[in-house]
């Protein structure tokens, strides 16, 4: 066994951080938000974005502290106890092995489209093998597989950014632009054509394309200088967000009305796209989607491995888990995930609106529980680190401990506010996530109570034998 090894490069690590906050969902999910709360929108965004920004900066200064491919389950552990490192592990695994099967199934539409004499479920099957073996190989074949996926993302977004703020200018030559323009933020019933209440449906709508951003901070343990590169990620997150994330919705609600028939029929980038009247469009999107769902793929697989691995390093999964090969691969922990997602992958095509739609939105709302656990588990971690090494706080939370208590009451009424909703299924979403996340929390505080009763036998027993040995 020779544990992880530093096998991603600082170029890797950098573009897996700039990649990790463009998930598919960003391509294929803003549409329904932008059509919920119109222009507002913009503020959705800004509000989960600035969440995640918080967030990401107490993982930020716990991971740098203390780089592990556990991340922050490894530092619940420490700071909370055993059963919140144990819960919030496996919820995170539960809510990647369901996402790899969503991906999976979305990439298979894609390519089914384009050659259909492969069904859709044989294209999942080929999309999850060829991502399964680039696992399997070495953790540096994943961190370059995933350096070109979100090297095309980025560039292919900054692309779309420059030319729809050029159109909108009224300057892109040799386009047919008419319907851009800055007015369209205010002149279809207003920025909040829907009221400002719509402002928080449409957080609920783009939260979940977020997810990914954390990634980083479990990469950083196999990378040539740790400690760097999550100061590194941690630091640019802010402008990440703001140039994907805000500028390119931006650039979208700017060059087409948010009401028109188009942003919902075709999703929102191919309409903004075919509003300029550029060949392809659709073909264009298509394949920046294919690459986003193939990167979050590949991420979503090392993600959940390497939170497996650190769950069997730490005692709380099979021991198995924790062996790695001679390439510093833990297969067990890859093979397992993958098992799942192949399940997951068939309920999706044999009980689409049963089983697999329980499995989706029992993992909805872990998002919000994993940010939650990291806020708890910082205003415990910063006594820790400065007790013991103070040098180590290189990334610091900003207005410690007020910040980090604000962060976690918005994401408590964020998680309040979804049980108000059964338009979109929130309330199903978080009462299906919750009642997940109580079986973990009682199978970790049985665990715990077992293991603590063995600990107590075998010291009784040993406390018995030395009455013996002196009687």
């Amino acid at each position: 066994m020779t544990g992880l090894q530093a096998g991603l490069k600082n170029r890797h690590l950098s573009m897996i951080a700039i990649g990790g906050v463009i998930g598919a969902g960003l391509f294929v999910g803003s549409s329904s938000g932008i059509a919920t709360a119109g222009p507002g929108i913009l503020l959705s965004y800004a509000l989960v974005g600035t969440l995640v920004v918080l967030v990401m900066r107490m993982l930020g200064e716990m991971s740098a502290a203390n780089p592990t491919s556990g991340s922050f389950s490894a530092h619940a552990d420490r700071a909370l106890g055993r059963w919140a490192g144990f819960s919030i592990g496996w919820l995170y695994w539960f809510f990647w092995v369901v996402v790899l099967a969503v991906e999976a199934t979305a990439g298979a539409k894609i390519l089914e489209g384009w050659i259909p004499a492969v069904p859709q479920w044989g294209w999942a099957l080929i999309v999850m093998v060829v991502l399964t073996a680039t696992n399997l190989v070495s953790v540096g074949s994943y961190g370059e597989f995933e350096f070109w996926f979100a090297g095309i993302k980025v560039v292919a977004i900054g692309a779309f950014i420059v030319v729809g703020a050029l159109a909108v200018a009224g300057v892109l030559p040799g386009v047919d632009s008419d319907k851009a323009g800055l007015g369209n933020l205010t002149e279809h019933g207003g920025f909040l054509p829907h009221g400002p209440g719509a402002i928080l449906t449409g957080v609920l709508l783009v939260v979940f394309s977020f997810m990914g951003s954390e990634i980083a901070t479990l990469a950083a343990g196999e990378s040539e200088d740790p400690q760097r590169a999550v100061t590194k990620s941690t630091n640019s997150i802010i402008w990440r967000i703001a140039v994907f994330y805000l500028g390119s919705i931006l650039v979208v609600v700017s060059l087409l009305p948010w009401n028109d028939p188009s942003i919902k029929e075709k999703g929102s980038y191919v309409a903004a796209l075919d509003s300029l009247g550029i060949a392809h469009a659709g073909q264009i999107m298509n394949v920046i989607v294919l690459t986003s769902v193939l990167s979050c793929l590949n991420s979503g697989l090392y993600t959940a491995s390497r939170m497996a691995f650190s769950l069997g390093e730490r005692g709380d999964a099979p021991k198995a888990f924790a062996r790695t090969t001679s390439r510093g691969v833990p297969l067990a922990a890859i093979v397992a995930s993958v098992v799942f997602g192949f399940v997951a992958v068939f309920f999706n095509y044999r009980f689409p609106d049963s089983v697999f739609l329980f499995l989706v939105n029992s993992s909805g709302a872990v998002a919000l529980f994993v940010w939650l656990v990291i806020c708890f588990s910082q205003l415990r971690m910063r006594r820790i680190i400065q007790a013991e090494a103070p040098e180590k706080l290189v990334v610091r939370m900003w207005l410690y401990p007020y910040l980090t208590w604000a962060t976690a009451a918005l994401i408590v009424f964020v998680l309040g506010y979804m049980l108000t909703d059964t338009e979109h299924d929130g309330r199903e979403t978080v009462l299906l996530s919750l009642l997940v996340a109580a079986v973990v929390l009682v199978v970790a505080l049985v665990r715990e109570k077992v293991r603590g009763g063995r600990t107590a036998a075998g010291a009784a027993s040993v406390e018995a034998r030395d009455e013996v040995r002196a009687g």
